[in-house]
C-alpha cells in the first residue's frame, strides 16, 4: 500500500467495465503483475497509448490490498510503431507475450526476461533479422533462462569431449 515507480512492458490486455482495463505488465523489479487503468478506453484518456499490447513505459503505481496495482501515471519511452505496422511483425510479438505471459509467475523478478523480450521486440522492429531466426533465438534464450538449456560441449555422464548422441533424459 503505496507509490511505486517502475518501468514496464505491457504484454497482455483485457477488458474491465465499461471504461477500465487490467493489463499484465512485465516490470524488472516486480516481475509480472496486473494493473487496474481507470478510463483507459475513454477518448480522452491520457493512457490510451499506455495500455496498448507491447507499450513500454515509466509507471506511477498505487499497490491495492490485493494483487491488484492502479496505475497512477505513465509516461511512454518505447511503443515500437513499426511493429504495428506489419501484421506478420505483430503476429511473432504478441506469440512472444503470450509465451512470456505463461512461463512467468507473478511478483517473481524478471530483469533478465524482461531485457530479453525487449531486446527481441526492438530487433522485430527494427527490420534486423529473419522472422523465424528471431523467433528461434528467443524461444532458446528464454529456455536457458528458465534453466532448461541443454549442455552441447561434454558428455553429462562421463564428460568426454566428442558428442555422438543426444539423450533427452539427462540434457
Amino acid at each position: 500500500m503505496g507509490i511505486i515507480k517502475t518501468k514496464g512492458i505491457v504484454i497482455n490486455e483485457a477488458n474491465s467495465k465499461e471504461n477500465d482495463k487490467i493489463l499484465t505488465v512485465l516490470t524488472p523489479d516486480l516481475g509480472k503483475i496486473s494493473v487496474l487503468v481507470k478510463g483507459a478506453k475513454k477518448n480522452k484518456s491520457t493512457f490510451l497509448s499506455t495500455c496498448q499490447l507491447l507499450a513500454f513505459s515509466d509507471l506511477v503505481l498505487y499497490k491495492n490490498l490485493g494483487d491488484l496495482y492502479i496505475l497512477n501515471s505513465s509516461e511512454i519511452i518505447e511503443l515500437f510503431y513499426n511493429i504495428r505496422i506489419d501484421i506478420e511483425k505483430y503476429y511473432y510479438c504478441t506469440y512472444i507475450c503470450k509465451i512470456v505471459c505463461d512461463v512467468t509467475n507473478d511478483n517473481d523478478s524478471s530483469y533478465e526476461l524482461l531485457q530479453l523480450l525487449l531486446n527481441t521486440v526492438y530487433l522485430y522492429s527494427e527490420n534486423k533479422r529473419d522472422n523465424m531466426f528471431l523467433i528461434t533465438v528467443f524461444q532458446i534464450r528464454l529456455l536457458r533462462l528458465l534453466g532448461f538449456m541443454p549442455i552441447l560441449d561434454k558428455c553429462v555422464m562421463c564428460g568426454e569431449k566428442k558428442l555422438s548422441s543426444f539423450s533427452i533424459k539427462y540434457n
